[in-house]
């Protein structure tokens, strides 16, 4: 007896209230009734686990049977599965159905409990707990399942009846005439494992060596005339001999299969030489010297100091951008000498910088201006800047779980050899979210403080998406375990108890785990007298923001030292600050009195600021001391600028403004811009900011997961649409035996319609239409208002607006339960 392996129509329940219990339910006939007789938790969890089966939502359980085992959604289902799930899949294909677990257990060696329960969850598997069925897009799917080829039955059926026959009596069998019953013949024989080891023990030499060459794939070989006649008595060499006795079997003119009895028999009847029920182990690592719960802090240490200079690096990648932006290329993205230059300010090499500008990128804090022809900090920046490192840090950390952009393949060179840049195309990788937590997830098993090789995180992957193998997956991995180090959830290679918490979504709960671990931010200084100031902690932003404009950044670490400059001090006097304002700074934020060095250093740079002044004429040069003038009219350094006087005090140049500030103050003197109307021109202007957009898309490759919401009352629609399937089939059977809807006025029918709606069950309606066509047809009212109903048509499968008027019968659903 064959047992339907396809969706069949509605049968069973008719709602979940009519439902049986496993234990009195009988036997399903096909995945629609194993699917109706599942609990609505049960049907949510499949919903989630495969996402596309409710885009759109199916209209009843026998579509969504239909859908689940289309071949399309049964590769992506099986594209999630791990490596013992899908052994075990393809001992299910070598198994004739109905099949038990005993025979799945002891074909493949190992307990397949929990994978056949997955495969069931996932509706791959369906039936009574012994009489279980794959669907058949499974076994289609699944070709030459562990390297075996197909059954022999299946080989001969495109063979002659002669040649069948022949094998059949080389197997000691008398041919029936039938080839179908002859391949039986041959089949069950092969089937016997001491049928086949007694073949073999009396084979020619060289005939089991030719065998075993395709046992465990692939199962097919190349031989000349593989279609020759031949039978025991003629046969010349070894594969004529397997041929005659059907242990091998001609598919091609130049091709021979083993058939997939014999490959069982061979491999000890077993499908798989290891089963893997169980991932593979992770060998650990641990870096520094120090052991158990000091060495754990160690590393939770340095993935603290990460996260902290993540924060800060993109605090000062991004104030500096907000005044002097970098432009967008014309195809996308950032150019490399800008990336070379971001490098250089942050101390960090290319792909190291080109981290931290994607991740900011990606947290929605860098986007292209308003003409989009620049990068600048977002709106969302300054709210980013004004939280605590730990909160700053979280957004970062979490962008970077979740983009599909690869940072460090910036520099590599695409399929037409042209070098990717930061912010621009080609850097998309649609596993790596997905590699990133499975990374991470897999170094939380570990104790604290322990890492493990790429090797074994490699094996560890594979095991669990072996049919999802991206080329690249060798190299995301170990991109994933540097950037992970970098971005601060790692620390010394071991997971840090904030990476921990954030892997596991609690975002919250993460800032609070980190900020313990931070050095608190410090609103004092230590000035000392070589025109030096130390930090001795991350500082807070305003105070950092202000010593950015006046000191440059001479070493970071533990503590950062920076340094006063003519240079770093014009800067602040550029960016509108006057001396004073400096000299307050010093004093409300220095730990130690202000060194006269630097004071005198103030003074005499902003005393010399401004003496003099240029302008537009192409460019002028003015300046109330004639003497100045005449020595840069005598400065051969001078000579490029074409200067010539205008009048004693006035002097045009030949060059942009721009050119003759940076000249002049080569010269050694310290000119000031001015505007038209001859006020000091503030050359550092107030920071920019991109106008405000959403953040950059993901690359998704997979449906994404609906909300519990949505799979709630996706289950809801589902039953909804069997009950519906069941009454048009009712009412179909009473039309068949031409029983024919009451006839219900208008008076009778508007009462009915308003409790079919306040109760929400379906009605089957009477409907004359506008032609003066009569139909019947089932509806769900969604609203009844002004003598007009409103509701979902079945017969149409859209929503309608029915006249009450028009309504000439009303009655409800008939159940069949």
């Amino acid at each position: 007896m064959t047992t339907p392996n396809e969706p069949t129509g509605p049968t069973g329940p008719t709602s979940p209230d009519d439902q049986t219990t496993p234990t009195d339910a009988p036997p399903p006939r096909s995945l629609a009734d194993d699917l109706r007789a599942r609990d609505d938790e049960a049907l949510s969890a499949l919903l989630e686990a495969r996402a596309d089966l409710v885009t759109p939502v199916p209209g009843d359980m026998t579509a969504l049977a239909t859908r689940a085992t289309s071949p399309a959604s049964v590769g992506r289902a099986l594209d999630r599965l791990d490596a013992g799930c899908l052994q075990v899949v393809e001992v299910l294909c070598t198994l004739p159905e109905p099949t038990t677990p005993a025979q799945v257990a002891e074909r493949w060696g190992a307990d397949p409990t929990r994978a056949l329960a997955l495969l069931r969850d996932l509706g791959l598997l369906w039936g009574a707990p012994d009489e279980l069925h794959l669907v058949r897009a499974v076994r289609a799917t699944t070709r030459d399942p562990a390297g075996l080829g197909a059954p022999v039955q299946t080989l001969l059926a495109g063979a002659s009846p002669e040649g069948v026959a022949r094998v059949v009596r080389a197997l000691g069998r008398k041919p029936t005439g039938d080839v179908t019953k002859d391949a039986a013949i041959v089949a069950a024989k092969l089937a016997s494992a001491r049928t086949v080891e007694r073949l073999l023990a009396g084979a020619p030499e060289g005939a089991r060596d030719a065998l075993q060459r395709l046992v465990w794939g692939p199962p097919s070989g190349a031989v000349s005339d593989a279609r020759r006649t031949v039978d025991p008595e003629s046969a010349r060499t070894p594969v004529d001999w397997l041929l005659a006795h059907g242990l091998l079997v001609p598919t091609g003119a130049d091709t021979v299969t083993l058939p997939q009895e014999v490959a069982l028999v061979l491999r000890g009847g077993r499908v798989h030489a290891e089963p893997a029920p169980a991932p593979p182990p992770l060998d650990e690592v641990r870096r520094g010297a120090l052991p158990g719960r000091a060495g754990a802090q160690a590393h939770a240490r340095a993935g603290a100091e990460a996260a902290a200079e993540l924060v800060r690096r993109t605090e000062d990648l991004l104030e500096a951008w907000g005044v002097e932006p970098p432009q967008v290329l014309r195809q996308g993205g950032l150019a490399v000498r800008e990336l070379r230059r971001a490098g250089q300010a942050l101390d960090l090499d290319d792909q190291a910088a080109a981290l931290v500008i994607e991740v900011a990128h990606a947290a929605g804090l860098l986007a292209t201006g308003a003409e989009g022809d620049e990068w600048l900090p977002t709106p969302a920046y300054d709210a980013w800047a004004s939280l605590p490192v730990a909160e700053r840090w979280v957004p970062l950390a979490a962008a970077w779980l979740a983009t599909t952009r690869v940072a460090s393949l910036v520099g590599e060179r695409d399929d037409r050899d042209k070098p990717l840049n930061a912010l621009g195309p080609g850097l998309d990788r649609s596993a790596a979210p997905e590699l990133r937590l499975a990374v991470l997830g897999a170094l939380a098993e570990l104790p604290p403080g322990a890492g493990a090789t790429p090797e074994s995180l490699l094996a560890r992957l594979t095991w669990h998406r072996p049919r999802r193998t991206p080329r690249t997956r060798d190299q995301l991995v170990r991109t994933a375990l540097l950037e992970a180090e970098q971005v601060g959830l790692t620390g010394q290679g071991a997971l840090t108890p904030h990476g921990r918490v954030l892997v596991a979504g609690l975002d919250d709960d993460a800032a609070e785990t980190l900020a313990p671990m931070l050095p608190q931010p410090v609103e004092e200084v230590l000035l000392q007298a070589d025109l030096t100031a130390v930090a001795p902690g991350p500082l807070v932003p305003a105070l950092a923001r202000e010593l950015a404009l006046a000191a440059d950044v001479e070493s970071t670490g533990g503590a950062t030292v920076y340094r006063f400059t003519p240079a770093s001090v014009r800067r602040a006097l550029d960016a509108g600050r006057s001396a004073e304002d400096l000299h307050a700074l010093f004093r409300q934020h220095s730990r130690t009195p202000v060194p006269q060095p630097l004071t005198y250093l103030v003074d005499d740079v902003a005393r010399r600021y401004g003496r003099v002044r240029v302008g537009v004429a192409s460019s002028y040069v003015r300046c109330d001391d004639p003497s100045v003038l005449e020595e840069v009219l005598a400065d051969r350094r001078a000579a490029q600028l074409r200067l010539r006087r205008l009048a004693p005090t006035v002097l045009a140049a030949q060059s942009p403004v721009d050119v003759v500030l940076e000249r002049l103050r080569a010269i050694g003197l310290s000119p000031a811009a001015e505007s038209p109307e001859g006020e000091v021109v503030v050359r550092r202007p107030d920071s920019r900011r991109a106008p405000a957009r959403p953040r950059p898309p993901r690359l998704v490759s997979d449906v994404l997961t609906p909300p519990p919401a949505t799979l709630r009352a996706a289950v809801r629609a589902l039953r909804a649409g069997d009950r519906v399937a069941v009454a048009v089939a009712s009412r179909r059977e009473q039309q068949s035996s031409a029983s024919r809807l009451p006839r219900t006025t208008s008076a009778e029918a508007v009462p009915l319609l308003r409790e079919a709606l306040r109760e929400g069950t379906p009605l089957v309606i009477g409907y004359v239409n506008a032609e003066a066509s009569a139909t019947e047809r089932v509806v769900e009212p969604m609203s009844f208002e002004g003598g007009f109903l409103t509701a979902y048509d079945h017969l149409t499968e859209s929503v309608r607006t029915f006249s009450v008027a028009r309504i000439t019968g009303v009655a409800p659903v008939a159940s069949d339960g």
